[in-house]
């Protein structure tokens, strides 16, 4: 069995003591290395207090325990031990002893890390016995012989052996091409069943074991799932292509089909609070609904009470139930533009389970009071049977906030509607002294009728969008509070701070416009948001806005509490949408069980395994926004595929050795200008200027330029775009310093050729 390092931390920060500042010799860089995991250079030299030319000797250092192999590199820009594993991560089954043993590696790993023993038995009853070829989230953990083994957490998505493509038949052959922009591997179809299959027949096939060294693998078709030309062709191949869990078990139907209208047993009357429902205008499942009124308490002048009504999914999906395991699977609703893929049954999610008007609905509802100054003074969390006013749209309650009321709205105004602005009004000051990170999105709608995209619109930012949002946040933050009070397990929704190092790249970027940020400095969001507000009306406002963006981290679902930076909270936790994720629904367990309010709350094994839980359902997370991801990609494609020749305004978002990443005014869409279509000369990658720069004229292509491009090819069954600039580039910049010569020896590339090998045409990922 491999002998490895054990699991590593992903946070250097969490060391203590610190050590004194010094350059460490060998020994103690890789001791520091091999608790800390994953860790980039800015990092260590923070962890060690290095400055000046002691900076200048660690990179010396790691370059050295590079070549003799003592490190290897982990992610784009980081360092780990060699042969270091994390405590969790995705692995390929890739062996099967001659005693029937399986072994897993790492799927983005080095050479340097072995594979390991994958331990039997554990989390097979929920997802099934794993095989050669399969994807699996797995937990490594150390015997006490020092050697390592993987226990499996779930499976993942399709098989790492399996392709999703479509059929193309060519004159001598038929192959099967993957829709996957980043796979170039096609395989071929055996002619004696090749004529089984259509050209644009969408297929997920196996890819054969046998075959030559060169040339396509052989291949065996294991599903059709569609054909590239139905217009619902690209949610299918995101749902496919991710491994997006659909449909539910028999069981699972059964007992959503059983589940029965709520009564007032064990439950307090809400009813007579007229709730309203606020959601988007094609919205069918209502998880809130919300209500205010002024305090009446004498000693609270000015101060509002706001109800936040969520829907009791744990009356109906009990822990260890078919409904539970399904959920878990999920993780999450997925939502497309012409399809969801929903967490539980439309039974519950579009039935009992959502808050629909005027009729009677379970709820677990937070009373909160806040005073005249926007702060919380206290909560009350109350499980009872409501029934909705109204159900409304964001753009209806809006419009009659602005004075625009209609037939529905009209009556709601006074009593329901200018309260809940009103007490949003209030809230929002404390919103604004507490400073949470105010990135704007650009997001946008797809429009989809009759199986046609109509339009591509940016979606509005309305007050009424905000108001729902600080109402959820504040119901957010004391599910967690009164969690924590009761010293409840919990999952708590997380947001590290940023790092030393992406920090860093941004105070690189804004140097290259003039922009002063002190590289020491901590990271606070009042510091983002004075940053934003005072380029918000310049012409780099929208890259400023993305490059802040990307210098977050990913926020992520864990049992224990780091406390949410981009919101600026020291505790929250999902519990506003239980219809649609699986996170909330352990909260309103936890809450049941923690206050007493009810039987059928956390149980000691949804406690056991809360730590898994919150690993799986980050996974289903990413998993669900990459998939959402490129289906819009793909619809975008499609829409923009009879425009090929068409002009477009747009702006650079992206700058790679190979290209210039090109985001589209108008619809959103992205696309790549390959380096080789730039110029007749060696265009040189400048990542601290974040620009190609010409070597011979020093001409600029940075960041943030706006420029018209012409759209040269549109491929809807991948979503790839690729744009020819129009544009001129910059004049050089006469304070820039010359690239550096790593940059130089590393990006210059040649103006004649295609794409560098491995690099698909389209988005970048």
């Amino acid at each position: 069995m491999a002998k490895l390092r054990p699991p590593q931390s992903s946070k250097a920060k969490t060391f203590k003591p610190k050590p004194a500042a010094g350059l460490p010799d060998r020994e103690t860089l890789l001791a520091f290395l091999r608790d800390a995991g994953e860790t980039g250079k800015a990092d260590i030299a923070r962890h060690f207090g290095l400055k000046g030319a002691d900076r200048r000797a660690l990179r010396e250092m790691i370059r050295e325990l590079e070549a003799q192999g003592a490190l290897a590199k982990r992610g784009r820009k980081g360092f780990a031990e060699a042969g270091s594993l994390p405590p969790v991560g995705v692995a390929d089954v890739v062996e099967r002893d001659g005693d029937g043993e399986l072994y897993v590696k790492l799927t983005k790993s080095d050479d340097d890390v072995p594979n390991v023993r994958l331990a039997p038995g554990k989390g097979e009853a929920a997802a099934g016995a794993p095989g050669l070829g399969d994807r699996l989230l797995v937990r490594f953990e150390r015997l006490e012989t020092g050697e390592f083994e993987a226990k499996l957490i779930k499976k993942l998505g399709q098989s790492a052996h399996k392709i999703l493509g479509v059929i193309r038949k060519h004159r001598r052959e038929v192959r099967v091409e993957p829709v996957d922009r980043k796979s170039k591997e096609s395989l071929v179809l055996d002619p004696s069943v090749a004529q089984d299959y259509k050209d644009g027949d969408l297929v997920v096939a196996q890819v054969g074991t046998h075959g030559g060294r060169y040339g396509p693998k052989p291949g065996k078709v294991l599903e059709v799932v569609g054909t590239e030309n139905d217009p619902r062709a690209a949610s299918l191949i995101a749902i496919h292509s991710h491994g997006i869990p659909t449909g539910f078990s028999e069981e699972a139907e059964r007992e959503a089909k059983a589940a029965v209208e709520p009564t007032l047993s064990g439950r307090d009357d809400l009813r007579d609070l007229p709730f309203v429902t606020i959601d988007p205008m094609d919205a069918r499942d209502h998880d809130d609904a919300v209500y205010a009124h002024p305090d009446p308490d004498a000693t609270n002048v000015g101060g509002w009470i706001v109800w936040v009504a969520i829907a009791d999914v744990a009356a109906y999906v009990r822990p260890g139930s078919a409904l539970d395991r399904d959920a878990r699977e999920k993780g999450n609703s997925v939502y497309f533009p012409d399809r969801v893929e929903p967490m539980l049954p439309e039974t519950l999610s579009n039935g009992l389970c959502s808050l629909r008007e005027g009729e009677n609905r379970a709820t677990l509802a937070v009373r909160m009071v806040f005073d005249k100054s926007g702060r919380k003074k206290g909560h009350k969390f109350v499980r009872g049977l409501m029934r909705s006013a109204a159900k409304l749209s964001y753009e209806q309650a809006q419009a009659a906030i602005d004075g625009q009321p209609d037939d529905k709205t009209g009556p709601l105004l006074d009593p329901i509607l200018r309260p809940l602005w009103a007490a949003y009004h209030t809230m929002k000051i404390g919103r604004e002294a507490r400073s949470p990170l105010a990135i704007e999105s650009d997001e946008r709608r797809i429009i989809i009728r009759e199986g046609e995209i109509a339009s591509i619109t940016k979606r509005a930012s309305l007050e009424a969008h905000k108001l729902i949002e600080e109402m959820m946040v504040q119901a957010n933050v004391c599910a967690a509070e009164s969690l924590e009070a009761k010293r409840s397990p919990l999952i708590y929704r997380v947001h590290d701070t940023p790092s030393l190092e992406k920090v860093q790249n941004l105070a690189d970027f804004l140097q290259t416009l003039e922009i002063r940020w002190s590289k020491g400095e901590a990271p606070q969001t009042s510091r983002f948001n004075k940053l934003l507000d005072e380029t918000r009306e310049s012409p780099n406002a929208a890259i400023i806005n993305e490059v802040v963006l990307r210098t977050q981290m990913q926020a992520h679902y864990s049992a224990d509490n780091i406390g949410h930076f981009g919101l600026n909270l020291a505790k929250y936790a999902h519990f506003t949408s239980p219809i649609r994720r699986y996170a909330d629904l352990i909260v309103h367990r936890g809450l049941i069980r923690a206050l007493g309010l009810g039987t059928d709350g956390l149980t000691d094994q949804d406690i056991a395994q809360i730590k898994d839980t919150a690993e799986v359902i980050t996974h289903a997370e990413r998993r669900a926004m990459a998939a959402e991801r490129d289906a819009t990609d793909r619809y975008i494609a499609a829409f923009l595929a009879d425009r090929v020749g068409a002009t477009f305004e747009g702006r650079i978002t992206g700058v790679t050795r190979f290209g210039l990443f090109i985001k589209l005014a108008d619809t959103g869409a992205d696309g790549l200008v390959p380096v080789s279509s730039l110029g007749a000369e060696f265009f040189i990658h400048d990542d601290k200027m974040h620009a190609l720069v010409g070597e011979r004229t020093g001409k600029r292509w940075p960041l943030g330029l706006a420029v018209e491009v012409k759209l040269v090819e549109a491929t809807p069954v991948t979503g790839g775009l690729l744009f020819e600039m129009l544009s001129d580039p910059l004049p050089p910049d006469p304070k820039a310093p010359r690239p550096r010569l790593g940059a130089r020896r590393q990006a210059a590339v040649k103006p004649r050729g295609g794409l560098p090998k491995g690099v698909r045409r389209g988005k970048r990922r």
